[in-house]
């Protein structure tokens, strides 16, 4: 008989981080409560997430429906600053001078004024509020329904909406989960997508795009391909490997009637097909050696996925590394996201596929770890290639469904594991590896996450040695930041 640990999180510490940032700084010197600062750790570590989650009295029904603010650490000289800000959007800006909500969120958050009020109101929110980039001397604040935010990347000042020089149209969706290439083609690059649904009879197109991230044209578009799928199109996440761009659309259905008539949010309107199987689709990439060959299909394992951990090529079939649920997780219209019952939740598992490219199958599917988790990722230096190692997000307990408490290594050959772990009173971020300069061993480096400090009400800033997750530093932030979302580290140019 298999005996599951009993918990020893307070939802109570957990829920206190849904509040909003009270206020913005600059250039605020952080000093260590514990540890040192890497004299060799130089660059900026960025963070979006949603920072304004009520206005007015009037609460978002879901955290991923709150403003844009971007935290950003930089270290320099063995010390390390903190700045942050809100993204000045156009709705931002308007509910600000309104002193009141005046938009519908994606995921149930509707204006006042109850059901009637809601429906028909189809506009959307660009809310920024997803991830952050550096893209040349542009710090891109990224929200996958719209155009990008560009800011200043020292002070986080709001630029505006940007069309990356004409690479846009107007109203065009740009992924907020890029992938950065480390230069298996020539050069280092941006890669990442856009989808556009064509209702009603579903049809989707992706938009594969590749961006310089080096030299004077840093930012220039390298390579441009749209590819069409016969159905509905629901992408977060993706993977790259030096000649495909690997998707993975899962099994769902979207009904958009309830939105239209104010009941729901967009993304309350998806479900899980039941029993239903998902299609990997597999792009060439225009900078690889299949370039302009036509998209490859393969039919997936049942399952929903968010996000992926890596993709590499072995010989001529494809390996990625997945974390699945049983189906899409969802608050409901009448559920309040700060009482969530875990237990009913689906709990998010490390998976690896093996795609067959020459007989279009899935050869094999396992399930890597059995812990519950999130937010994964190798060694940047590693992305598209085969890698030994991954860091990510975790449950404090072995088994069971629970907030994310912990940070913990894998060893993908071994299936070794060493872990951090911030509880009981403290919940992890997506954790952010940062390879040593000048070092080509693949855990050497740094592990870098903010972490809600239950006790304190605020948050902390963590650096971990990558290697075994021993703590260098941990910082008290002089602010409470919301559980964010999506981060990067960028290098001084």
């Amino acid at each position: 008989m298999t005996i599951t640990p009993t918990r020893i999180y307070s939802r109570e510490d957990w829920s206190s981080a849904f509040v909003n940032v009270q206020e913005e700084l600059t250039n605020v010197t952080l000093n260590p409560a514990r540890g040192e600062i890497p004299t060799d750790l130089k660059g900026t570590f960025y963070r979006n997430g949603p920072g304004r989650l009520e206005r007015n009295g009037y609460r978002v029904h879901h955290p991923f429906d709150g403003d844009g603010m971007i935290a950003a650490m930089r270290f320099e000289n063995g010390a390390v600053a903190f700045t942050n800000r809100f993204v000045r959007t156009e709705g931002w800006l308007a509910e600000e001078k309104a002193g009141k909500v005046l938009y519908r969120g994606v995921f149930g958050s509707q204006k006042p004024g109850g059901r009637f009020s809601n429906a028909f109101d189809l506009r959307l929110k660009n809310i920024a509020n997803t991830n952050v980039v550096r893209l040349g001397d542009q710090l891109l604040a990224l929200w996958e329904a719209a155009e990008p935010y560009t800011m200043d990347p020292v002070s986080l000042d709001t630029r505006g909406l940007s069309h990356l020089n004409g690479v846009l149209k107007k109203g065009e969706s740009f992924s907020a989960h890029p992938r950065f290439d480390p230069s298996h083609q020539e050069r280092p690059r941006m890669v990442t997508f856009g989808v556009k649904t064509f209702p009603p009879f579903p049809s989707s197109t992706i938009r594969l795009m590749e961006f310089a991230t080096d030299g004077p044209d840093a930012g220039a578009l390298l390579n441009d391909r749209s590819d069409k799928f016969p159905c509905f199109a629901f992408l977060h996440d993706f993977a790259i490997t030096p000649n495909w761009a690997v998707f993975l659309q899962n099994s769902l259905s979207f009904d958009p009637f309830p939105f239209v008539t104010g009941r729901k949010g967009a993304a309350q309107c998806l479900a899980s097909r039941p029993g239903g199987k998902g299609q990997f689709w597999l792009i060439p990439r225009d900078s690889g050696r299949f370039a302009g060959k036509e998209p490859l299909i393969i039919k997936a394992p049942s399952g929903f996925v968010f996000h992926h951990l890596n993709a590499f090529e072995e010989g001529n079939d494809i390996i990625i590394d997945s974390i699945v649920y049983d189906s899409f997780p969802l608050i409901g219209p009448d559920d309040d996201f700060t009482q969530v019952d875990f237990d009913n939740l689906p709990e998010g598992i490390l998976h690896r596929c093996h795609l067959d490219l020459s007989r279009r199958i899935v050869q094999k599917n396992e399930r890597i770890t059995s812990r519950t988790c999130e937010f994964a990722m190798v060694n940047p230096l590693r992305q598209g290639l085969s890698a030994r190692y991954a860091w990510m997000a975790v449950a404090e307990r072995e088994v069971g469904n629970d907030p994310l408490q912990a940070i913990q290594k894998l060893d993908l050959i071994t299936g070794n594991t060493r872990t951090w772990s911030a509880a009981p009173r403290g919940f992890v971020s997506e954790p952010l590896m940062v390879s040593r300069p000048g070092v080509s061993v693949e855990d050497d480096g740094w592990v870098l996450d903010i972490v809600w400090n239950g006790a304190r009400k605020a948050s902390d800033l963590v650096i971990l040695d990558a290697s075994d997750l021993s703590e260098v530093a941990l910082f008290e932030l002089p602010l409470a930041i919301p559980h964010g979302l999506h981060g990067s580290w960028a290098e001084f140019p």
